[in-house]
């Protein structure tokens, strides 16, 4: 009976120490299991884990730290503004209009033999005007369109095409009339008017004014002044306008040429002769030794 008893304990035994065998040895394994979760955690949020699963979403760019853009801190960020072509200061002018309507020196600092272009009744055609400002810039030079209100009013684009590009817009009346033979009040309509498109436009206001007909008088001066316009009539007259001259660029290029000065204010038309002449009347004028005037560079009066 004592025996029976002694071999049974023995069975009681050797069946724990087995349990606890199996159980140290599955506690084991989920220890190793945990441990290479948090080491692939690890090699995850440490980049050296790179392929995402399929179909899993990836991290954006803003989940990402950025880097500090490389700025020069010894810069004044003032200077950007000064060098901004929608803020630069305009130049002080080193040219004046005389009571002809010639260009004129301020001192001997800047070139008396130059001449300002201009051109008038526009604007009409978008490839027209593409093509006067491509030789103007080929010729790294600057001029006056002067606009008619109702032709702006049809084509406002057109003002906008002119300024985008680096032209100067004048002010020629709103509907191209003879001011000298109207009222006070019709001038400053047709003055005031033209000035208020434009500015819609291109966001300011023209500086320079030229009547038609060139004719004008003290009331339109007058009127000219209280907008600020610099009243011009011209000192060299292409004649393109004349319809012996139509279709005639040589003709536009011999009748600037016959009548050339120093500070010339050259009156052309946006007519497809006169844009037809433009590359070589200014080739031509360059080889006699002429420049061309920013009109920005010129007192807005008469003196």
């Amino acid at each position: 009976m004592v025996r029976t008893r002694t071999v049974l304990l023995l069975a009681f035994c050797l069946m724990l120490s087995a349990c606890g065998s199996n159980g140290a040895a599955q506690k084991q394994s989920t220890a190793t299991e945990v441990g290479n979760d948090r080491a692939a955690q690890q090699n995850e949020t440490s980049g050296q884990v790179s392929t995402p699963k399929e179909g899993a979403d990836m991290a954006t760019e803003t989940d990402k730290p950025e880097a500090e853009p490389d700025v020069d801190k010894s810069a004044d960020p003032s200077d950007e503004a000064v060098k901004s072509p929608d803020t630069e200061a305009p130049s002080e002018p080193k040219y004046h209009m005389n009571k002809v309507y010639r260009i004129v020196p301020n001192d001997d600092s800047v070139p008396e033999k130059v001449v300002l272009l201009t051109f008038d009744d526009g604007p009409k055609d978008e490839t027209m005007i593409n093509q006067m400002i491509d030789t103007l810039d080929k010729h790294d030079a600057k001029a006056i369109f002067f606009v008619n209100g109702y032709r702006a009013k049809e084509h406002p684009e057109l003002l906008k095409l002119i300024h985008d590009r680096g032209q100067i817009i004048g002010n020629h009346s709103w509907d191209h009339i003879d001011l000298k033979k109207e009222s006070k009040q019709k001038v400053k309509e047709q003055i005031g008017d033209v000035q208020q498109i434009v500015k819609e436009a291109t966001g300011s206001e023209p500086k320079f004014f030229r009547p038609p007909f060139g004719s004008g008088g003290d009331t339109v001066k007058e009127v000219a002044l209280d907008h600020d316009l610099l009243f011009m009539t011209w000192s060299n007259g292409s004649l393109d306008w004349e319809s012996k001259n139509k279709n005639k660029p040589e003709a536009v290029v011999s009748n600037v040429l016959e009548q050339l000065h120093p500070g010339s204010n050259i009156l052309m038309h946006e007519l497809p002769w006169t844009v037809e002449a433009l590359d070589t009347l200014l080739t031509k004028l360059e080889a006699k030794g002429y420049g061309f005037v920013d009109p920005q560079l010129i007192e807005p009066k008469i003196r």
